[in-house]
């Protein structure tokens, strides 16, 4: 059965005064309630995903021992929103030979793969808008619209360094796609379900609790997914369908003004999902130590648990940007066929060995006894 934030909230009494207020119309209620948490979650992650150029400039700053943004606003937090004027307010050039529908088309495909995961994202038990039984299918189908617009955008521009970055794009996120999927499928085996909802509730909130401390296969499945979720969102080192140094600057080299924006923003949040996709599977999501109860005031706390994971997630993502070197395109495709493709089919394997020949207990419950 499917949970949705609507059917969540029904179990309470405000619900009921609220149906009145609608007429006891079910479905006016529910599209309505749909459509403030939609707005808010594309708010938040929008905001986000604008926080998130700043906090890359201001981490990266950090580790080059420089300031970094710190004239628009106090600390430089309007800086975001400077970006976003200036971008608004730049000509909207298009090349005269490319492909005009593919050309527009390109950058709202990434913004669309990107926001329609959100809708499995878990922030919390209830605030969440579908907890569906096939949550992670759902998410890695719907992402594959992100290197369609990719490949569209480098294709789209007619340009040799879009079109080669493009090209780089769509080979490196099929590709980096078989370990990270295959490696979700060793967290779906442990946890009995594909629903985000099933997954952490299989886990607790103290860290011998989570998947990642499950078993020795799961805790090299955690780094394979990361790994791999690095190369899917074109992030260092594995940036080479960017490679300014190389391309001027891959796919969205054509693109110019709000273009330009939507692909920086899909990118960003994108970043921002697949930290909370490994918060979710690994790190026991949303739970609350030594608290299995599951009340209407505790979302907040649900809600602030999960974004402080994610949100450090998103730092080491930063982090490992400007701190590794770019990879040539041979040792990247090397890294994904050669070792992290292997490793995520051995740790399926294993996972399913573990669960049969230690009846499904971590590492954790053999040693201090007991069901966590």
């Amino acid at each position: 059965m499917n949970q949705t934030v609507v059917s969540y909230l029904s179990q309470y009494e405000f619900y009921d005064v609220l149906l009145k207020l609608f007429g006891g119309n079910q479905g006016l209620l529910a599209l309505t309630i749909y459509l403030l948490l939609g707005v808010a979650i594309i708010g938040m992650c929008a905001t986000i995903g604008g926080l998130g150029t700043y906090a890359e400039r201001k981490i990266s700053a950090d580790l080059q021992a420089r300031i970094g943004p710190n004239r628009v606003g106090p600390y430089g937090l309007l800086q975001m929103l400077a970006d976003g004027v200036k971008m608004m307010t730049k000509e909207d050039i298009m090349p005269f030979t490319a492909d005009k529908m593919l050309f527009y088309l390109a950058p709202l495909l990434c913004l669309t793969g990107v926001f329609a995961t959100l809708a499995v994202v878990p922030f919390s038990s209830g605030f969440i808008m579908a907890d569906m039984n096939v949550g992670i299918f759902y998410l890695v189908a719907i992402s594959s619209l992100v290197g369609v617009g990719v490949f569209l955008g480098g294709y789209a521009s007619n340009s040799k360094w879009s079109m080669l970055g493009g090209m780089r794009g769509a080979s490196q996120i099929i590709s980096y796609e078989i370990p990270v999927t295959i490696s979700l499928l060793a967290i779906t085996l442990l946890a009995g379900g594909m629903g985000f909802g099933t997954i952490i509730g299989r886990q607790g909130g103290l860290p011998h609790q989570w998947f990642m401390f499950h078993n020795p296969f799961a805790f090299l499945a955690t780094f394979v997914y990361f790994i791999g979720a690095l190369a899917e969102t074109n992030r260092a080192p594995f940036d080479l369908p960017e490679a300014e140094s190389e391309l001027v600057s891959g796919y969205h080299t054509e693109y110019t003004g709000m273009r330009f924006g939507f692909f920086a923003l899909a990118e960003y949040i994108e970043v921002f999902v697949v930290c909370g996709v490994a918060a979710a599977l690994f790190l026991g999501g949303y739970q609350i130590p030594g608290i299995s109860i599951d009340i209407l005031p505790l979302q907040a706390v649900q809600f602030v648990i999960f974004m402080t994971k994610t949100l450090m997630l998103y730092y080491v993502v930063i982090w490992i940007r400007w701190t590794l070197p770019r990879l040539r395109v041979d040792q990247l495709m090397s890294v994904c066929w050669k070792y992290l493709t292997p490793m995520a089919i051995l740790n399926l394997v294993g996972c399913a060995i573990w669960m049969v020949a230690f009846d499904g207990q971590s590492i954790a419950e053999m040693i201090l006894g007991g069901q966590h």
